[in-house]
């Protein structure tokens, strides 16, 4: 073995073959991904540049990778990045992952904050109350013109990803990252719109998940308790008073989940409508309360 040369084919031939073996679902793509970012080239380079042999200092770092994504480590963690909504973020085993369903909460955001502006509305100001990695509010910000956002997290070491994050994409002055437990840093200010994408995995189904979940991310941002819905509870208690007029609250939600937390939206007095937003597979991922 001391003899191979170790090639980008030779390279991806073996470790699809490993992945695969190690029941990783897209062994292929994932193999692609980690030897791309080892030579910090795109995925298009690997293929026009199959006889192409590693250093000795990337054949380290891929294995290292290799390691850690057939233990089911997330390639987000792996590589401590993930793109989300456009944008590059930080992760951390602290953080959930963005995920793609989440983009509906944002372009949901985006267009509410938009359509206030125009209105004209001013000093447009959000909430993010679970911020993790901070992609949802630095989303938001990044495409709305103008408008602050205060985050909060009650894990500080969540909470200084996501500072790292508003840093690195040029937001660190529109956005104050909090550390307490939901809202309760922010209580007495007011918000044109409220986020939040809580835990809403109910407790019993957490063993269920795909190993990459189960074993890697922070527990504390997937369980929802018995039925998923102990968040959404103590977010409509006092939350939705913290609106403007004519502010909204829009929240992600776990599958079977819209109807009852539309509900529970509609018992607070402040909230006169509510209405669901489908994802890209067609399941109801957003619930939004809206205020007179």
């Amino acid at each position: 073995m001391a003899d191979v040369v170790w090639t980008i084919q030779r390279l991806l031939t073996w470790t699809t073959d490993f992945f695969g073996e190690r029941g990783i679902e897209n062994p292929r793509l994932d193999a692609e991904v980690l030897l791309s970012a080892v030579l910090g080239r795109d995925r298009m380079y690997l293929y026009v540049h199959f006889d192409e042999p590693l250093e000795a200092e990337e054949l380290a770092r891929f294995r290292a990778y290799v390691k850690d994504r057939a233990a089911h480590m997330p390639l987000a963690y792996v590589l401590g990045t993930r793109e989300f909504m456009g944008l590059d973020f930080r992760v951390t085993r602290d953080t959930l992952i963005p995920r793609p369903d989440t983009e509906v909460l944002v372009e949901c955001a985006v267009d509410f904050l938009r359509t206030r502006a125009s209105a004209g509305a001013g000093d447009l100001c959000i909430a993010d109350i679970g911020t993790g990695t901070g992609a949802i509010a630095l989303s938001v910000l990044h495409y709305t013109e103008g408008a602050h956002a205060d985050a909060v997290d009650i894990s500080s070491a969540a909470a200084a990803v996501a500072r790292e994050n508003a840093e690195r994409l040029g937001l660190a002055e529109r956005i104050d990252v909090h550390v307490g437990d939901l809202a309760a840093p922010l209580m007495g200010r007011m918000y044109d719109m409220i986020l939040s994408n809580p835990p809403y995995i109910p407790t019993a189904d957490i063993g269920t998940l795909m190993p990459e979940v189960r074993g890697y991310e922070p527990h504390l941002a997937l369980d929802g308790g018995a039925d998923g819905l102990d968040f959404y509870r103590r977010l409509m208690v006092n939350i939705p008073a913290m609106l403007r007029d004519g502010g909204a609250i829009a929240v992600e939600v776990g599958i079977g989940e819209a109807h009852d937390v539309a509900a529970l939206m509609e018992t607070h007095p402040r909230i006169v409508r509510t209405e669901t937003m489908r994802d890209l597979g067609g399941i109801e991922r957003v619930v939004m309360g809206h205020t007179e």
